[in-house]
């Protein structure tokens, strides 16, 4: 556990900047008790998208159902789903801790949105979960370390689908939205943010023009993979209900943190399910998951005696360089905030 005093306002405002400065249109933070905001049309408590961040939702429902004996971790992903893998040896808990092989899809769908004509032209084209497994079961398998792969999570909806009978957004809804009240968070695919919200823009070559991308990607954005809306009051309450274990029985909540190494990631970071966990310099370290899009990328944190951050900026890049700078002030931000 971190010992050291959180961020005072006016350093969370320091490390807002820090992003701003480099490009990004828009900020916002909310801590526990604290909310700082900068840019150019960062309403107070907008909508945001937080894509893969639903992944931590899809799990906790799947571990609850784990929880009833609906299902087992050990299950393989072709009893619920016969056929749909190809007949590939694959668990639930493969799914959920990226460790399947399965490729990801979505490095075969984002190239159809690469330039501002593109994303236009292709964003309101569907794709089905079946689709998208299928474009993902025309690559080979790969070796069962830890690789993130969207692919698993549309999997992870299917099965929910499977056991309960009912899509993945209802069971979340039922399971977890509602219970917690969180009033602003949707499951349903939102072409176009409801208000308040900040402008998504993305910039699709390195020093090329901004370009609105609020409306979402329906291959991308709809599915249980990353397709949820939120606010940062939200996900904080979703992520105290985590840290207070609300949501999970006890024998669920040790098999959500139980970890496997990630390939290239800090020493001591690991997966757990649905979740991942990184170390804080300051000592102990935090739960978090984030999500990323065309024109976003919010991350969401806590720690294990329940302090919480949820850090959105509103403009993503084209360009390698300039998203690890962002990336890497993101990150001092959320270490500066817990420690």
């Amino acid at each position: 556990m971190a010992t050291s005093a959180a961020a005072t306002p006016s350093e969370l405002r320091r490390d807002v900047e820090a992003l701003r400065a480099s490009g990004v249109t828009g900020v916002l933070v909310r801590t526990g008790d604290q909310v700082v905001r900068s840019g150019r049309d960062v309403p107070i408590g907008p909508y945001l998208r937080i894509g893969s961040i639903t992944k931590t939702f899809t799990a906790v429902v799947v571990l609850q159902l784990v929880g009833e004996g609906r299902l087992t971790l050990d299950d393989p992903v072709e009893k619920w789903l016969p056929g749909v893998v190809g007949g590939r040896r694959i668990s639930v808990r493969q799914l959920l801790q990226h460790t399947s092989g399965l490729y990801d899809y979505s490095a075969d769908l984002i190239p159809n949105y690469a330039t501002p004509e593109s994303y236009l032209r292709e964003r309101d084209r569907p794709y089905t979960p079946e689709q998208l497994v299928k474009i993902a079961m025309s690559h080979p398998q790969g070796d069962t370390t830890w690789s993130y792969s969207n692919t698993n999570y549309v999997l992870v909806g299917m099965l929910i689908e499977a056991v309960t009978g009912r899509d993945w957004a209802p069971e979340v809804d039922a399971r977890i939205t509602r219970p917690l009240g969180l009033r602003h968070t949707r499951t349903d695919f939102v072409r176009d943010l409801p208000a308040p919200h900040a402008t998504n823009y993305m910039q699709f070559t390195p020093g090329g023009p901004l370009v609105d991308t609020t409306i979402a990607i329906r291959g991308l954005d709809s599915g249980a993979d990353g397709s949820m809306v939120s606010t940062a009051s939200d996900l904080n309450r979703f992520l105290a209900a985590l840290a207070a274990v609300r949501l999970l029985k006890p024998a669920q909540q040790t098999q959500m943190r139980t970890l496997v190494p990630m390939p290239d990631a800090p020493p001591g970071s690991g997966s757990g399910l649905g979740i991942f966990w990184y170390p804080l310099p300051c000592g102990g370290g935090i739960w978090q998951h984030g999500g990323t899009g065309f024109g976003y990328q919010t991350e969401s944190a806590f720690t294990p005696d329940g302090r919480r951050l949820t850090v959105s900026i509103f403009t993503n890049t084209g360009d390698p360089d300039l998203a690890e700078t962002r990336q890497g002030l993101i990150k001092d931000l959320i270490d500066h905030a817990f420690c």
